[in-house]
């Protein structure tokens, strides 16, 4: 038997565009029960990002078979040391895997003294370029863009400058209908008839109608990243709708003192938030060290919005197309 030919161009577009969050860390300021203060590796159209970075991330990375050298960008929510910790160790570990691409880290002021106090009292020099960004946390901003998706900061409550982020996909083209499409249509073709054109020769007369060889575009999807914060409606319009919100759920209602206290959430509070932005799942996390089991922090949000999942180490949550 000869093997069949495949057209490369048509295997291309009718791939499926992945969008992953692999949970890392998912415990309160310290670490507890097997469990690592935060971190989340999330994997987009082959591009992997780093959302907060605790102590011992880059072990979890390894664990989950995470390639640190794919990371290019790493989101620092608030300067909380159980959000950052893990940065130095992270740092040094790719310059002696000999990393030469720049590394951008998206964090609140102050973060870059602090790593270039500690390289300059380590007398280090990495072999790549640290590019920081500076963010605002008053009011949303889109700090990071490329052709598939823009990343946005969400203004959170809490005692420190903090900001959770917005992965959002951008609009989809519209999707080639194999089953209709053309013998010998030339490659330039498909992305006219993507970008939702007719098919026209050179006179302008249309040869193919674009609605009879296309499909609607998949959905665009969205992933809500909530780190530390009190109970915060004013976050409820920007995340209106995604497909996955993850938000802090420190404590449970009997300690909603205490969560008040410290500017948290209780398991309960991130539930109301998720059934007033209409997300379609709730992950949780940041789980408060007082809690060895988990089972009462998931039933108090599942009584507010049944579709709610506990964000766990190695746990990894796929975002259909």
């Amino acid at each position: 038997m000869h093997p069949t030919k495949t057209n490369p161009v048509l295997v291309f577009l009718f791939l499926t565009v992945s969008f992953k969050i692999t949970i890392l860390g998912s415990s309160g300021a310290v670490p507890a029960y097997g469990r690592y203060p935060s971190s989340q590796l999330i994997e987009i159209q082959n591009e992997h990002f780093l959302v907060d970075c605790g102590e011992g991330a880059q072990l979890q990375l390894a664990r989950v078979n995470g390639n640190l050298h794919r990371i290019d960008h790493i989101f620092i929510s608030h300067l909380h040391g159980d959000h950052y910790l893990g940065l130095m160790g992270l740092l040094f570990t790719m310059h002696l895997h000999h990393r030469e691409k720049d590394l951008h880290i998206y964090s609140q002021h102050g973060l870059q003294e602090i790593i270039t106090t500690q390289l300059r009292y380590s007398r280090s020099v990495t072999n790549f370029n640290i590019l920081f960004h500076t963010l605002s946390s008053h009011r949303p901003e889109i700090i990071y863009e490329n052709k598939w998706l823009t990343v946005e900061t969400i203004p959170l409550l809490h005692k420190l400058p903090t900001t959770g982020f917005l992965f959002r996909e951008k609009e989809k083209p519209r999707r080639i209908d194999k089953d209709r499409l053309p013998e010998g249509l030339p490659h330039y073709r498909m992305n006219e008839l993507k970008a939702g054109l007719d098919v026209k020769d050179e006179a302008g007369n249309v040869l193919y109608k674009n609605s009879d060889l296309t499909l609607p575009p998949h959905k665009s999807r969205t992933y809500a990243y909530c780190s530390d914060t009190a109970y915060a409606e004013a976050i409820v319009e920007q995340i209106s709708h995604a497909d996955v919100l993850y938000h802090e759920a420190t404590f449970t209602e009997d300690d909603k003192s205490k969560a008040a206290e410290t500017l948290h959430s209780t398991a309960r509070e991130a539930a109301q938030i998720a059934r007033k932005a209409r997300v379609g799942k709730l992950l949780l996390g940041h789980f408060s060290a007082r809690y060895r089991e988990l089972d009462q922090l998931l039933d108090e949000a599942r009584a507010v919005f049944p579709e709610t999942q506990l964000a766990t180490e190695g746990q990894t949550f796929t975002i259909a197309e």
